[in-house]
C-alpha cells in the first residue's frame, strides 16, 4: 500500500480497482477494524484536531474520497491515485456479494431510510445478503460503550459493517469498537441516503468535474454551504502554504550549494 501523508492525515493512495482487490484480498485480516473516506472537510479537520487525526490515521486504511485529495496524491508521487468514494465502492462491493457470499450490516442513519435502502439494495443486487440493520438514537456525544449494539451486530456475523453516522462521529465510533466486532466496519457517511434514493447523486458528467460538492452545496446549502465554504477554501490555504515553504526550502538549498 502506497501512503501519501497529506497535512498529517496518511491516506493511501489507491485506483478504485486497486481498492477493491486490497480490501477484498485481505478481508478476513481486516476484520475487526475500520476503513475511512477523506475529503477535504475531513482532511481540513484532522489538521486542525490532533485527536482526530489519531483516530483517522488508525484505520486500516484511509481512502481518498474528494477529488481535491486525490489530485494532491497524483501530485506528490502516487500517478496511480483516484477518487475513491464511499458510495461508488459500497457500489462495487454489493456487485461482488453474492458471488463472494460477503455479508452486510448498516449501522446508522434513521428507520425510514433503512427500510428504503433494504428494498433498493434487494432490487438492485438479487441475492445480496442483507444481515441486520439498526438506526441507533441521535446523540451529540457517544456513549461510553455500546455493548448491546455490538452483540447485535457481532451475533449477525457480518462480514462489512457499512456504518452512517457522518464524520467526525462515524470514525470516532469505529474508533471505539476497533477489535470489539467481527467484520469491517466501514464509515460511509451519505452512502446510505444515496443508495436508499432519498437523495440524488450528482449527474456523473459533474462528478467527472469535479463539481459533486456543488451539486450536494445546491442540496443542502443550510447545512453544507458553511461547511464547503470553509473547508475548501482552507484546503486551498494549506496547499499554498505548503508550495511556498516547498519553494524556501529550494532556495536555500541552491544557494548553499
Amino acid at each position: 500500500m502506497e501512503i501519501c501523508k497529506i497535512f498529517g492525515v496518511r491516506t493511501g493512495a489507491f485506483s478504485m480497482a486497486e481498492a477493491l482487490n486490497w480490501v477484498c484480498g485481505k478481508l478476513d485480516e481486516l476484520k475487526g477494524q475500520y476503513v475511512t473516506f477523506a475529503n477535504t472537510h475531513v482532511i481540513v479537520t484532522a489538521s486542525e484536531e490532533k485527536g482526530y487525526c489519531r483516530v483517522q490515521n488508525k484505520a486500516a486504511v484511509i481512502f481518498a474520497d474528494g477529488a481535491p485529495v486525490a489530485d494532491y496524491q497524483k501530485k506528490h508521487g502516487c500517478p496511480q491515485a483516484e477518487r475513491v468514494a464511499g458510495p461508488d465502492f459500497m457500489e462495487e462491493i454489493f456487485k461482488r456479494s453474492y458471488e463472494k457470499g460477503y455479508r452486510h450490516y448498516f449501522y446508522g442513519s434513521r428507520e425510514e431510510t433503512l427500510s428504503k435502502l433494504k428494498s433498493n439494495l434487494e432490487k438492485r443486487f438479487p441475492g445480496i445478503e442483507i444481515v441486520g440493520m439498526y438506526a441507533p438514537p441521535f446523540e451529540k456525544k457517544l456513549k461510553k460503550d455500546y455493548g448491546e449494539d455490538i452483540e447485535r451486530i457481532n451475533a449477525a456475523r457480518p462480514d462489512f459493517i457499512w456504518v452512517g453516522l457522518g464524520a467526525p462521529k462515524q470514525e470516532l465510533w469505529m474508533y471505539k469498537q476497533k477489535g470489539r466486532v467481527c467484520g469491517l466496519m466501514l464509515g460511509v457517511g451519505a452512502g446510505f441516503d444515496f443508495h436508499a434514493g432519498v437523495v440524488k447523486r450528482a449527474p456523473k458528467w459533474m462528478q467527472r468535474c469535479k463539481m459533486e460538492w456543488f451539486y450536494r452545496f445546491l442540496q443542502e446549502p443550510g447545512r453544507l454551504g458553511k461547511r464547503y465554504l470553509e473547508t475548501n477554501l482552507k484546503f486551498i490555504r494549506l496547499c499554498m502554504e505548503e508550495k511556498r515553504v516547498e519553494k524556501r526550502s529550494k532556495r536555500t538549498r541552491y544557494g548553499k550549494n
